[in-house]
């Protein structure tokens, strides 16, 4: 009797995280397929059947970025300030900082690198922000990434 019940409580359990997940992707699915019809930026209300979400959708250069996980990391900093300044009116200020410098070698060669360094300064914070979904764009020179927020 007690294998039954402990039977029963997992199937229970993955059938709610299957639809929960299954739920995302249609969300999910529907946000992109709108985004390639209609590129648009910054921040907008969802609604379903049940529920309202907030979507902060922005897209970067791929090419601007070293690696993937900085790109990430930019990408969830400028979701949360869209976000931000729709909920709360945040003040925000950001500085594009590029720096060059010059290297000689041994032989008197110099090379010139370039370091391009995004300093954002928020005052307001939106929790609760999670990626949704991110895709390449149809030029494949930009990443999408669309971010969310269940509103209760």
């Amino acid at each position: 009797m007690v294998y039954f019940f402990t039977f029963l409580s997992i199937i229970s359990l993955s059938s709610f995280a299957q639809d929960y997940s299954s739920g995302r992707t249609s969300l999910a699915n529907f946000l992109k397929r709108m985004y390639n019809q209609t590129k648009f930026e910054g921040v907008k209300l969802v609604e379903d059947y049940d529920n309202q979400y907030l979507i902060s959708v922005l897209s970067l250069e791929k090419s601007k970025y070293k690696t993937e996980s900085a790109m990430f990391r930019v990408a969830n900093v400028k979701a949360l300030r869209q976000a931000s300044e729709y909920v709360n009116g945040a003040s925000i200020a950001s500085d594009l900082v590029v720096r060059t410098t010059e290297v000689k070698d041994s032989t008197g060669v110099a090379t010139v690198s370039e370091e391009t360094v995004e300093k954002i300064r928020s005052s307001g914070f939106v929790r609760g922000m999670e990626l949704l979904i991110n895709f390449v764009s149809a030029d494949d020179e930009r990443m999408i990434f669309i971010y969310m927020r269940k509103i209760e």
